[in-house]
């Protein structure tokens, strides 16, 4: 995959859209991506809906290089997540052997019954291979192009590791930024007029506040270094002749 190399997420939960739980792994995996040259160009939030999941990730994975999928694969009612991507692959879904035979000695090790519930986390659709957990035992897996993580952060970033060596990424996206002292609508027009002269490089303002002060912070991003240079240059001389006390963060 020479180039730019794009990637979606899809979070699943009504949790997250309830405002009941914060999603944590949405800025992870555009961090982590980034670093390996993979864009991260959309994000969904779905609920626990079967027919909501198939939909987005049929959508998703046509569009992108991959879909990075987290939350619905637990031991609860509600975690229907692997269904749903075998709905959208049409496959079919069973006790992974290997995963139920680890899974059984581990709960009855601890002194915890190997439930139906428990041991729901051992089926995985047909033809998918296992992202380990390190934490919890119960993996996550990968089908074609979709990653499938846990919602629980500190386990999706076990099994994005495990993920991560089956990834080819695209050129290393780099960035720099200033932080200016004035607001977005007095850089806006000069800064509109930047971005048309580095149409390769990703501009973006984002305001910020603290103790009473307010201004905006200005981040280039791109793949070619040189040129993500050039633009901080055309920015800062911007920002110092408008007066905004800029420094680069």
């Amino acid at each position: 995959m020479p180039g730019t190399v794009t990637a979606a997420a899809l979070i699943i939960g009504n949790e997250i859209l309830s405002g009941r739980t914060q999603d944590q792994n949405l800025s992870f995996l555009g961090e982590r991506l980034g670093e390996m040259g993979i864009r991260l160009k959309e994000a969904r939030v779905v609920s626990d809906d079967a027919d909501d999941i198939a939909a987005a990730l049929d959508a998703l994975r046509a569009r992108y290089d991959y879909v990075f999928t987290t939350g619905g694969i637990g031991p609860t009612h509600d975690d229907i997540t692997a269904d749903s991507v075998a709905r959208a692959f049409g496959v079919g879904i069973d006790y992974h052997p290997e995963v139920y035979a680890m899974l059984k000695t581990w709960f009855e090790s601890i002194g915890q019954e190997a439930n139906e519930a428990r041991m729901r986390m051992a089926r995985i659709p047909d033809g998918a291979s296992l992202l380990d957990n390190e934490l919890t035992l119960a993996p996550g897996f990968q089908i074609e192009n979709v990653f499938v993580l846990a919602g629980v952060p500190s386990i999706a970033r076990k099994m994005f590791d495990g993920a991560k060596k089956r990834l080819t990424g695209g050129d290393p996206v780099c960035s720099r930024a200033i932080k200016v002292h004035v607001g977005e609508g007095a850089v806006a027009e000069e800064l509109g007029a930047i971005q048309d002269i580095f149409p390769d490089i990703d501009i973006g303002s984002y305001p910020w506040s603290k103790d009473g002060a307010y201004g905006t912070s200005l981040v280039m991003r791109g793949t070619r270094p040189a040129r993500v240079d050039e633009a901080f240059a055309a920015v800062l001389e911007m920002a110092e002749r408008l007066g905004g006390n800029p420094r680069e963060e």
